[in-house]
């Protein structure tokens, strides 16, 4: 079988399950049974399979998903990020447009603490968004900004798809979470201009209301007991990477110590939230584990059938300069996510995006964060980017889809001009993971 013909059946056989109903994993493993029993070989390759992937599984790299996913359970069950928005909120006083810009500032934080763009969107718009209607804000300012935050969950570290990104490309996990740093501030920043721009062309989208009056004593207290402690454990997951004193496993180990100790000290660690963070844990990390065996195995096969080579030859024969290449492969990776989620992107297109990108010596660690930024972005466009339908699930009655989709397009714009400032400034993506060696 030629390379042309077990590409088409290895992800022709994906996309056709998938679009059966099948769950992404299980459309994986049983393309991979498939794969195996007609590449390697009867019972043999089957048997191949499963000794492949319980090595997969066990990587010690893979090990932050699921510590990673704890520490934002416990934020979250335990009020922890309620006091967060709770003291941001005090501390902007009059600020026009403060709570859309509290979206931003809470997001951002929240966002190191989770790694969920799912996640974040769910919190931020089932607090705030209420909130914001009952203050007059527009529809456009009230989910706006949440689409948009939301998603910065897929590159401020800790970031999950980064830790599967990276182990999947088979490139630094730790790099790569730093990698996301920088980026991500710039991206934060734009959205706050894309507010104070919305802002001031309609400042009735955003009325003005009576805020109590803080003395400089009492913001002192709200920073010390509602904000620092959260910088806490901000650093214990970034700095101590950035500083190489952890690893990014033990990091995270940290950052779930920390949490638990926040809790602890504000007496709202019950049986409970320990009980609904755990059970949460083991659901997500399962199934995300789960994924990465499949793409593993899928990986192996396109490598052993022939078909990541004979694509590589196909790609680089056309004359494009390779900054047309790059373009291109966002281009597909954002017609994929109207209908794909990201990790079912990831897993389809990784081993076959990297290997073409390193023929033409492009740094993997700035493409990975292009990635994830098309990735942020395919997250939020029509008609199927999975933010668009989370937070249609909180707006308010008579929202439609179309309308979601609307009030994300300038933050989608702020994602597009960060992609530019990538692709023309490299060092932004590069200068912190060389920064550490």
């Amino acid at each position: 079988m030629g390379w042309v013909e077990a590409t088409f059946l290895l992800i022709g056989s994906i996309l056709f399950l998938m679009a059966l109903g099948f769950p992404v994993a299980v459309a994986f493993l049983i393309t991979n049974l498939i794969g195996a029993w007609i590449f390697v070989g009867d019972f043999a390759g089957i048997q191949q399979v499963v000794d492949n992937s319980t090595s997969v599984v066990s990587r010690f790299t893979l090990a932050p998903v699921p510590l990673f996913i704890l520490m934002g359970s416990l934020f979250f069950h335990t009020g922890l990020a309620l006091r967060v928005f709770d003291g941001l909120d005090h501390l902007m006083g009059r600020l026009p447009g403060r709570l859309a810009y509290l979206t931003v500032a809470g997001g951002t934080m929240f966002s190191t603490l989770t790694g969920s763009s799912m996640a974040n969107t769910a919190m931020l718009g089932s607090l705030l968004v209420p909130e914001m209607k009952k203050r007059g804000y527009s529809n456009r300012l009230a989910m706006g900004p949440i689409l948009g935050t939301g998603g910065l969950a897929m590159i401020i570290p800790p970031s999950t798809l980064a830790v599967l990104l990276a182990t999947i490309a088979n490139i630094d996990v730790a790099k790569l979470l730093i990698a996301g740093l920088l980026p991500g501030l710039v991206l934060a920043l734009l959205y706050v201009g894309m507010i104070f721009l919305q802002v001031t062309i309609s400042p009735d989208s955003a009325p003005a209301y009576e805020t109590e009056r803080l003395s400089a004593l009492q913001k002192l207290r709200i920073v010390c007991t509602h904000i620092l402690p959260m910088g806490f454990v901000i650093f214990m997951v970034v700095g101590f990477i950035v500083l190489g004193i952890t690893t990014p496993s033990e990091a995270a180990a940290f950052g779930v110590l920390g949490v638990i100790l926040l809790a602890l000290a504000f007496r709202c660690l019950t049986f409970e939230t320990i009980q609904k963070s755990l059970g949460e844990t083991v659901k997500v990390s399962g199934m995300v584990l789960f994924i990465m065996m499949n793409s593993a195995i899928f990986s192996q096969l396109l490598s052993f059938s022939g078909a990541s080579a004979g694509l590589l030859d196909w790609a680089t024969s056309f004359n494009v300069a390779p900054i047309v290449l790059i373009l291109i492969l966002i281009g597909v990776l954002l017609i994929m996510g109207m209908f794909m989620d990201p990790v079912s992107m990831m897993l389809i297109t990784v081993p076959i995006f990297y290997p073409l990108v390193a023929s033409f010596n492009y740094d993997p660690f700035w493409f990975s964060m292009i990635v994830l930024m098309t990735l942020e972005m395919s997250m939020t466009t029509p008609p199927f980017g999975i933010l668009l339908f989370v937070m249609l699930g909180v707006a308010p009655k008579g929202t439609t889809l179309l309308n979601v989709a609307s009030y994300a397009a300038p933050f989608l714009l702020c994602d597009a001009i960060l992609v530019a400032l990538l692709i023309f400034f490299p060092q932004l993506a590069l200068y912190l993971p060389n920064l550490v060696g």
